[in-house]
């Protein structure tokens, strides 16, 4: 059990410094103006124009690295930093967030899986802690309960790992386009690299952490039987 309290503790280290860094890293590019003074928003609509896509609007949205796209209303919602903004953090954030539009435009198989997911998870998420408290707390009568609840929580893992080929495909997608658009250069095309990766390692944290959590109930659902 000790083993487990070890990779806790690792992962929170990794994510504090991923978000660290990351915010480090978006607070410096977002004062590298792009030479061709394009906003993020219209960054996003060229890019979508150029994949032929047509019937998505981008709009703006509060808050901070709140940028997502919505594939039910087929919207690209850019945070205010980004979508007004003409710098290489806020182009490559907007390409990386169309680059899901096109991926669903193109049918991309990983993103079908994860929207067809989420409801499930929308779901199971309000419940999965309260069904595993519960089947810890009646683990001896009612063993099924605990397992239940962690194949709900397993759903969630599920999720978390593929939402990561969905955003290693969206930031591969985005640095081709702005580099082959002319958006980003030899002088900038690094920072957006750099930007984009570190936003792709705050996936990588959540999907290890929701894997050592489902280790962990698993634990105690084999060390109670």
């Amino acid at each position: 059990m000790a083993t487990i309290w070890i990779i806790f503790i690792t992962i929170a280290v990794a994510g504090w410094i991923v978000q660290g860094t990351l915010q480090s890293r978006f607070k410096k590019y977002s004062k590298i103006p792009l030479r061709n003074g394009m906003t993020g928003k219209e960054v996003a609509e060229k890019m979508l124009h150029d994949n032929g896509i047509y019937d998505v609007q981008v709009i703006s949205v509060r808050g901070r690295l709140t940028d997502h796209y919505n594939p039910l209303n087929k919207t690209i919602n850019l945070s205010e930093p980004v979508y007004g903004s003409y710098s290489v953090a806020a182009a490559a954030v907007a390409a990386h967030e169309t680059g899901h539009a096109v991926q669903h435009a193109k049918g991309y198989a990983p993103l079908k899986m994860r929207s067809a997911l989420v409801p499930v998870i929308s779901s199971t998420s309000k419940w999965v802690m309260w069904v595993i408290l519960a089947g810890i707390i009646l683990i001896q009568t009612f063993p099924m309960l605990l397992w239940f609840g962690i194949a709900m929580f397993a759903l969630s893992t599920l999720f978390s790992f593929i939402t990561l080929p969905v955003e290693k495909n969206a930031t591969n997608r985005a640095l081709r386009w702005l580099s082959s658009a002319g958006i980003t250069d030899a002088s900038n095309h690094n920072q957006a690299v750099d930007a984009l990766r570190w936003a792709g390692y705050t996936y990588v944290v959540a999907a290890l952490s929701s894997l050592a959590t489902l280790l962990y109930y698993i634990m105690i659902a084999m060390s109670r039987r």
